[in-house]
């Protein structure tokens, strides 16, 4: 059998293949298709904190139909991964704040905890990463941010030893709080107190070629200053935009402002090679009296227009050659979330799977929202988001079958 390693969309055969069957096929496609992890550049964080939710056979039928084929899961529910089993949809798995500790400390533990909740699954279902904690560093527990690098460090040794590594990526989404500053874009910088985790994190990550995931979200920029936030910039609408006086660039969206510190704050620590993956952003459609900005109209701005430009597949104005990947949060409404109004609203379905607003997807049950007035097939994007995965698997595949018979 091949053992074949992979870094940087470099497959090599290390051991000559003689015979090939279906099942050394699919798993030898899945190392191939781990270069192209996010096939596409449009994700969704399918979140569960609801009572209300369709199935998870049902949200398959519903990713399939709106041709999503990347999505995140906060834990790592059997139920999902079973149902997600044969669908071709890309899986990054969730590994708790509440694990770390236990992590950091045993080896033991998260290998057992990725033969269980991985491994299993694999390669029926696509598997790709596996989230370890989220939104650690800058919040006000210290000693999570101490645990945190080790819990990383454990699950990536176990991956190794199963010899997963080339298949599923390890990685850790940020918040917005491990910045000092972002405004202007050049200014972008993490917190002195960040720092002394972040930098032995990034450095840690630099090494198994895992990107810096960054959860961004306009929307709480917008609500927490909509005195001096033009609404238009943060919706990517026409509007007058920024000029980064350092840089000399211009920005007409705030959006890929945010993109762009989080790259300032990368080169600043040291780490100019790191790419930036937005693991979260979105729009609420609906808030307390207090949330400026929660409405339908805008949350539908927001993310129509966040679809059309991710479905461009270009970069940003400092880091144009790389195209910007995004997970928009979240695909449903969540009843059960804890906080204000909006943290229960910003799903792109509805609970009973049918659309909060129209943006070209289709629901599983007809909505009041659905129009043409933004209906994908008029776009073209429908077939950026059918054919662009389906050309990138035959490309896989057509990879696979030429290191065989090489």
């Amino acid at each position: 059998m091949a053992y074949l390693q992979r870094k940087h969309c470099i497959a090599k055969r290390t051991v000559d293949v003689f015979a090939v069957d279906a099942t050394v096929f699919e798993v030898l496609l899945q190392i191939v298709l781990r270069v192209c992890a996010f096939t596409g550049t449009y994700g969704v964080n399918y979140g569960r904190i609801a009572d209300n939710l369709p199935s998870p056979e049902s949200v398959v039928t519903l990713l399939k139909a709106a041709k999503i084929k990347n999505i995140r899961i906060y834990d790592a529910a059997h139920e999902v991964l079973e149902a997600f089993k044969g669908s071709g949809i890309e899986i990054v798995v969730g590994l708790g704040n509440e694990n770390l500790r236990d992590f950091s400390v045993s080896q033991d533990r998260a290998i057992n905890w990725v033969k269980e909740n991985v491994q299993p699954f694999l390669p029926g279902t696509h598997i790709r990463g596996i989230a370890v904690g989220n939104e650690v560093l800058g919040s006000d527990d210290q000693e999570l941010g101490e645990v945190l690098l080790p819990a990383v460090k454990n699950v990536y040794n176990a991956l190794d030893l199963l010899h997963l590594t080339n298949v599923v990526q390890v990685l850790s989404p940020h918040s917005a709080a491990v910045f000092a500053s972002s405004f202007p874009p050049s200014a972008g910088a993490f917190k002195e107190s960040v720092l002394p985790y972040m930098k032995p994190l990034l450095q840690f990550f630099s090494q198994i070629d895992s990107p810096f995931y960054i959860n961004s979200y306009p929307f709480l920029a917008y609500k927490s200053d909509p005195g001096h936030i033009d609404l238009n910039y943060a919706l990517f609408l026409s509007n007058p935009g920024i000029y980064d006086a350092k840089t000399k660039l211009h920005y007409d969206n705030m959006f890929e402002a945010q993109i762009d510190a989080a790259y300032a704050a990368l080169e600043k620590a040291g780490f100019d090679k790191t790419e930036v993956i937005v693991s979260e952003t979105g729009w609420a459609s609906r808030g307390d009296e207090n949330e400026a900005g929660a409405t339908v109209k805008n949350a539908r701005n927001y993310n129509y227009n966040l679809y059309k430009r991710l479905a461009k597949k270009k970069g940003t104005p400092y880091r144009p050659k790389t195209v910007v990947k995004a997970y928009v949060f979240a695909l449903f409404n969540e009843n059960l979330k804890p906080g204000p109004t909006s943290e229960r609203n910003f799903g792109l379905f509805k609970a009973d799977g049918s659309i909060a607003y129209n943006m070209g997807f289709t629901g599983l049950v007809p909505s009041s929202a659905a129009s043409s007035l933004f209906s994908v097939k008029h776009t073209g994007l429908q077939g950026w988001f059918g054919s662009s995965y389906s050309l990138t698997y035959m490309s896989c595949a057509a990879a696979v079958l030429l290191i065989l018979s090489s």
